[in-house]
């Protein structure tokens, strides 16, 4: 399946963003979410980006006060999903501008928009930031 969750979360834990592509219960979300959060906040910027939890592979970046977490299975490529981070933030700061906290917590609607341009049931399916965009500036247009 490739990608099972996208977390973004800010240098407090807290949630800002979670798009998952398997069924968890919220209960199951919450504690996983927590464990990871907790396990990856903890870890210095000396360290790999690249975090085994339970049955997953956790790839995660920090972008200013924003960390970037992506669950995915063992056999998948870590360095591609560093890649695939990074083009999400790209893109966001393509649209917002110098992306911030504000900007995913008060468009919340539009960043998991964007994201979901870019992965379709846990595989990512579009990796140009032009095509991304369109539907969400069309979106603008219409509003």
């Amino acid at each position: 399946m490739g990608i099972r969750f996208v977390l973004m979360v800010n240098k407090q834990g807290q949630t800002r963003l979670a798009q998952y592509y398997e069924y968890l219960t919220l209960e199951e979300r919450r504690a996983l979410e927590g464990e990871i959060v907790r396990k990856c906040l903890a870890r210095n910027e000396h360290k790999c980006s690249f975090v085994e939890h339970r049955n997953y592979k956790i790839v995660y970046r920090r972008y200013a006060s924003l960390f970037f977490l992506v669950g995915v299975d063992d056999g998948e490529n870590e360095l591609a999903i560093l890649e695939f981070i990074h083009l999400l933030v790209e893109t966001m700061d393509r649209h917002f501008g110098n992306v911030c906290e504000l900007d995913i917590m008060f468009h919340l609607e539009k960043v998991h928009f964007m994201l979901e341009e870019m992965v379709v049931n846990g595989c990512i399916v579009e990796t140009s930031k032009a095509n991304i965009l369109t539907p969400v500036q069309l979106l603008d247009k219409t509003s």
